[in-house]
């Protein structure tokens, strides 16, 4: 086993990076994928017995048969309130439980009378409310259509692609059961005999990769459904996967695939799995959007074919000249190894419709301190608490702020968690305290693979509870990880999660202070002698196979870490969380970045769509390690990248151990001046992304978004992965080309105006764009009818920025109200939700720019004041008169750029927390 460690560690440190493919599966290396795949469309067993239907005021429920074994499911069909579908089809009478995914609802989804409008010895049909909406049950074979007016929505089984695979006997021990089974299971027995008629195929009941075997005790058990979407040639989602924003068909290569992974170095491009999981689509057209979110937290592959793949824009041209009737669509499967079908159809119709909708099933984004949205630095690893306090040092020497530095696995004592190396990090809480005292803060790692060490208090407590994973033979599990032989605390359990919870007090984790945060990393699990670099699939958490919650093991550690930095402060203080795994509803507990990446510029590229793609699921707290974190970026295209993070959710520089040092002041005096500025630009935007955070809180929508999702009928948007919006106010298109001289950023909106932040000059919308730029370019656009707050003046972290001024950018558009918001809390406590915080609105129109009270039942107080007006697209005015809540009227200094058609009011000098007026005469 040692030897196995350390020839991994030897790949890893080599100076050869690349991803292994195969270490992972493909689909026809995976004996349950391979076999659903094989099915052919049109040829569906199932029909619906519609003699066995029961209709109640909330629930439909069918008995499904396949008519070539006679086993029968169960269908039960919800309508949700807000538009939301549920379907759910399990066994009728299984053998003995199926999972069914808990905890990443919010809560069980409240439902909506259904009601029969009609029934024949061909289907049934309900009414589902809204805008006449309709589902269409028919029989046989099974299938189900979701119609509005005349128009299909979405089928379930049009393609006859359902297949469930039920529990049962295996054959081989077919004998031994007739002779010792008790009477009680005899119709269990006859269902195996009918079996025996039934092929059986390699992988059923055990399978191999590599050296790996699966015992598979409970046998094939794999579900799948198919999709069809009339009209919709684009959806998007199911992260996490290195590829466009928009999803690509499968036809001719694997599936897209949904299990959580350490995947070294990944690939780009392709559907392979990442660290992440979250089983979530959307389907959007000009006309409405869709979305899909498939319950299951097993290995899972989604198939998506087309019937306009691959057609040219002539080819389209030429169907519509020659009048061709074909309807675009898509058609999409999702196939799982195991528990139920449980699937939510949201319907809608808009993008931020569907957005609320999800949200209602699995929460919102976390709402995080201020100061995470500001800049990280770490790297794989600060060298001891000199390193820590040098690095401190010259962010403050060269006039860079940062508010959050990172120590890796090293600062531990020998990988075991919790704990501090005695002779690097001597002392922590001196370290801590120094940053404390620069209102700066750390995270440091804790990974739950524990070191097996009868030293270790962490794991002598975890074994002593029995709160580890265990193997197939009742043992507790272990595999290799960082530490050596390590055992994975079973996180699917709430005992073992409140236990983790409770050791992130000040007195269980010594060294700790306030200002002290986490990441998790390595929670897919990652088990370096494992298959595919993971956990066996027949290990045990409690009653369940690791196959059935493999796909939640982030999501839980992540929870219980979160728990734990909100206990220690007794219930005060938000946390931050970082995870590399994760699922539906991670969200909830923090942030994620997109994992183990590479300093090349097709890295860069890839985290505009792999963090669009996570917002689109509500992970909007997304990021990628800037600077890649595999190799050494060139000096551009680290400055670059400084760029690009600078106006992504998450900004943190991270780098691999083996790696030359990058901190941003080794690459000479003029990129330093570059980045510095990145960053600062970052700080200076503070106050608006935190009111993104906050809405995003609120809602769930997504904070960096693609641009369809603020305009959903312009077809020129739906595949733009280059360039996205930060809210509805703000456009960003980085530069990601090696020796760019231009880009050609699309300025969506035939009726908008777009104000280039930097020069304040003005362009119209709906036109591709060409911007010249040189290394100091980012080229950012501020929609006209917006009121975007900044703080201009940049501290050495953003604490100290806590009581600044702000200044307001207003850009104007005549043809509608310029609209803003400003958000201000304590910026770290829970005390938000006790209405103790500034919500304000502001607004132009008819030349009087007011600041107005939108939560008057909150209180807050804040010392910051509203410092500078710039107005962009302004007329000169004779006068300013502001007007304060009180009553006075004063006269405002202004200058104005006639040549830009720029006003800028200094001095208004009015506190940012109160009613106030500027009228321009």
């Amino acid at each position: 086993m040692a030897s196995v460690l350390l020839l991994w560690l030897a790949v890893c440190l080599s100076g050869t990076w690349a991803v292994d493919k195969g270490n992972f599966k493909t689909c026809d290396q995976s004996a349950f994928c391979k076999r659903q795949r094989a099915l052919k469309p049109g040829e569906s067993p199932y029909r619906a017995l519609l003699e066995t239907m029961e209709l109640t005021n909330t629930r439909l429920t069918l008995q499904l048969i396949n008519d070539n074994n006679k086993v029968r499911l169960l269908l039960e069909l919800y309508r949700l309130q807000g538009n939301i579908t549920r379907v759910k089809i399990n066994e009728l009478k299984p053998l003995k439980p199926r999972y069914e995914v808990p905890d990443v609802l919010i809560r069980e989804p409240p439902t909506e009378p259904l009601s029969l409008l009609s029934q024949d010895e061909n289907g049934v049909v309900l009414s589902l409310g809204a805008e006449s909406q309709r589902v269409i049950v028919s029989a046989r074979p099974f299938r189900l259509d979701i119609m509005e007016g005349r128009d299909v929505l979405m089928s379930l089984n049009s393609r006859g692609l359902l297949a469930f695979e039920h529990l049962r006997m295996r054959k081989d021990t077919f004998s031994y059961k007739v002779t010792s089974t008790v009477a009680s299971v005899w119709d269990n027995i006859k269902r195996t005999a009918k079996e025996e008629e039934e092929k059986v195929e390699d992988g059923m009941w055990e399978e191999s990769f590599k050296s790996h075997a699966d015992s598979k005790p409970s046998g094939p058990s794999a579900v799948s459904l198919d999709f069809s979407l009339p009209g919709v040639e684009h959806v998007y989602g199911i992260p996490e996967h290195a590829d466009t924003l928009r999803l690509k068909t499968t036809d001719n290569g694997d599936p897209y695939r949904l299990y959580n992974l350490d995947v070294f170095q990944y690939e780009l491009y392709n559907p392979m799995a990442l660290y992440g999981a979250v089983p979530v689509m959307l389907a959007h057209n000009a006309q409405r959007t869709t979305g899909i979110f498939w319950l299951n937290a097993a290995e899972t592959w989604v198939d998506i074919s087309s019937n306009t793949a691959g057609k040219t824009v002539f080819g389209k041209m030429l169907d519509y000249v020659q009048g061709s009737s074909e309807t675009p669509q898509t058609d999409v499967r999702w196939i799982s190894e195991s528990g139920i079908i449980d699937v939510f159809i949201m319907l809608g119709p808009t993008p931020k419709d569907i957005f609320s909708q999800y949200a209602s099933l699995t929460g919102t984004q976390s709402f995080p301190p201020l100061s995470a949205l500001a800049y990280h630095q770490c790297r794989w690893n600060y060298n001891d608490q000199k390193d820590v306090q040098e690095v401190d040092a010259g962010f403050d020497e060269h006039d860079i702020p940062y508010d959050f530095i990172w120590l890796d696995i090293e600062h531990t004592d020998g990988k075991r968690y919790f704990t501090w190396d005695p002779h690097k990090f001597a002392s922590p809480k001196e370290m801590l305290q120094g940053l404390v005292e620069k209102k700066r803060k750390m995270v440091a790692i804790v990974d739950p693979h524990i070191k097996v060490d009868s030293n270790y208090k962490i794991h002598n407590e975890i074994r002593s509870k029995g709160f580890y994973i265990k193997n197939k033979d009742g043992g507790d599990y272990e595999g290799w990880c960082w530490p050596g032989s390590a055992g994975y605390p079973d996180f699917t359990r709430a005992d073992m999660r409140a236990w983790w919870a409770s050791m992130f007090a000040y007195d269980q984790y010594e060294g700790s202070m306030e200002n002290l945060y986490t990441w998790n990393d390595m929670n897919e699990p990652s088990v370096f002698n494992g298959p595919e670099v993971t956990m066996h699939k027949d290990a045990m958490h409690g009653a369940w196979e690791h196959r059935d919650v493999h796909n939640l093991y982030g999501f839980y550690v992540q929870m219980a870490t979160a728990e734990g930095l909100i206990q220690r402060s007794g219930g005060v203080e938000r946390p931050f969380v970082l995870t590399r795994a994760f699922f539906a509803g991670s969200q909830r507990y923090g942030a994620v970045w997109t994992g183990d990446n590479a300093a090349e510029w097709d890295h860069l590229k890839i985290s505009i769509p792999m963090c669009l793609s996570l917002g689109l699921v509500g992970i909007s707290f997304c990021g990628a390690d800037v600077g890649g974190f595999f190799k050494s970026p060139s000096t551009e295209l680290l400055v670059r990248w400084y760029q690009t993070g600078a106006y992504q959710p998450f900004f943190r520089a991270h780098a691999h151990l083996d790696t030359p040092r990058r901190e941003p002041w080794l690459f000479g005096p003029e990129n330093t001046a570059l980045i510095r500025e990145a960053v600062r630009q970052r700080y200076t935007l503070l106050p608006y992304w935190y009111q993104q955070f906050y809405q995003a809180h609120q809602t769930g929508e997504p904070i960096m978004r693609p641009l369809w999702v603020e305009y959903p009928q312009d077809p020129a948007t739906f595949a733009i992965d280059d360039e996205f919006l930060i809210g509805r106010d703000l456009l960003v298109h980085p530069v990601t080309e090696e020796g760019a001289r231009g880009v050609t950023a699309y300025l969506p909106g035939k009726d908008e105006l777009w104000f280039d932040v930097h020069t304040f000059q003005k362009h119209n919308g709906a036109q591709n764009l060409y911007i010249p730029v040189t290394m100091s370019s980012i080229p950012v656009f501020q929609r006209g009818g917006s009121i975007i707050p900044r703080k201009l003046r940049v501290r050495r972290s953003s604490t100290c920025m806590e009581h600044d001024p702000y200044t307001l950018y207003v850009a104007l558009n005549p043809q509608r109200t310029a609209e803003g918001e400003l958000y201000i809390d304590d910026g770290h406590t829970f005390n938000y939700e006790k209405k103790e915080f500034i919500l304000r609105k502001l607004s132009f129109t008819k030349n009087i720019l007011s600041s107005v009270n939108m939560a008057p039942d909150a209180q807050f107080s804040t010392r910051s004041w509203i410092e500078r007006i710039i107005i962009l697209g302004a007329s000169k005015p004779s006068k300013v008169t502001l007007k304060t809540a009180g009553g006075q009227e004063s006269q405002v200094e202004f200058e104005f750029d006639a040549s830009m058609s720029v006003l800028t009011l200094r001095k208004p000098g009015m506190n940012a927390g109160v009613d106030w007026s500027v009228t321009l005469q």
